[in-house]
């Protein structure tokens, strides 16, 4: 019988996809998540044992990003009632260039059980469905960093090496670091998702800290604003991170999506259309 795979945050960006991906090869797969059952609450670690018991591999995609305060606590905790639970392998979603995240890479990489850790760089998605997309509808995008060069990498191609290194053993123990084929400024991105969809988009480059304000006067929970200044300062103000890795290719023999192909699709399917 097939090996019983868990896919925590089952129901978000990449981890819907890789249920997806697992469910087309026969996999047994369970969704971590509130709303499943058993139920799955990263708040709540009496709701993590019945959700590993009879799991042979778990992917780990904590919510809303490992940089957080309490994310560190949480995976140890986790991989403590993994290692009780017998679990085979450990795969974990982690952010390119965040130093935090690299504390909870290390209790995973340390814990004794098969694992593979996927950095990603910032995801297309985030202009689609996430905190992005209300700005493109209103047609005015202001954000800080205008200058700062992103590779920007698709979700589809991180559940494809996500159930890379689920299924296949060539993967364990290795740090995969996961990229679009090119950078992009955030007026760039705007300009190519105007010109597809052919509206118009103005683009504001602002300070980080007239931004924050704009966010705390949108009533933004405390902790996402956190999260955010984390981003703009310590992710995208280094600019090693602005660098192109050919890992997607090497686990996946094929080149990553462009983001160009990603706004075509994503044009296709009307979200970006100004709502009235």
């Amino acid at each position: 019988m097939k090996d019983h795979i868990l896919v925590l945050g089952g129901t978000g960006k990449t981890g819907r996809k890789v249920v997806s991906r697992l469910t087309q090869r026969n996999y047994r797969v369970r969704i971590g998540s509130r709303s499943q059952q058993p139920s799955f609450d990263w708040q709540d670690p009496s709701t993590w044992g019945p959700v590993l018991t009879g799991i042979d591999r778990v992917y780990i995609s904590f919510q809303p990003d490992l940089a957080v305060p309490g994310a560190l606590e949480a995976i140890e905790e986790l991989t403590k009632q993994a290692q009780r639970h017998k679990i085979k392998q450990l795969v974990l979603l982690s952010g390119k260039g965040e130093k935090e995240a690299e504390l909870c890479e290390q209790v995973v990489i340390h814990s004794g059980i098969d694992y593979t850790i996927v950095r990603a760089s910032w995801f297309n998605q985030n202009f689609s469905e996430s905190f992005f997309l209300e700005p493109i509808l209103a047609g005015q995008v202001a954000l800080p960093r205008a200058t700062t060069k992103v590779p920007f990498v698709d979700t589809d191609d991180i559940a494809d090496v996500v159930v890379a290194s689920l299924l296949e053993k060539r993967h364990q123990g290795n740090i995969y670091e996961l990229t679009g084929p090119r950078s992009l400024t955030f007026p760039e991105v705007i300009q190519e998702i105007a010109t597809a969809t052919g509206r118009e988009i103005n683009f504001t480059s602002i300070s980080l800290q007239a931004y924050t304000s704009m966010l705390k006067e949108f009533q933004v929970p405390e902790d996402y604003i956190w999260l955010i200044n984390y981003l703009f300062t310590e992710v995208l103000g280094d600019e090693k991170n602005s660098q192109i890795t050919q890992d997607i290719e090497k686990v996946l023999g094929r080149k990553p999506k462009d983001f160009s192909e990603y706004v075509l699709e994503t044009s296709g399917t009307g979200v970006w259309n100004h709502q009235s």
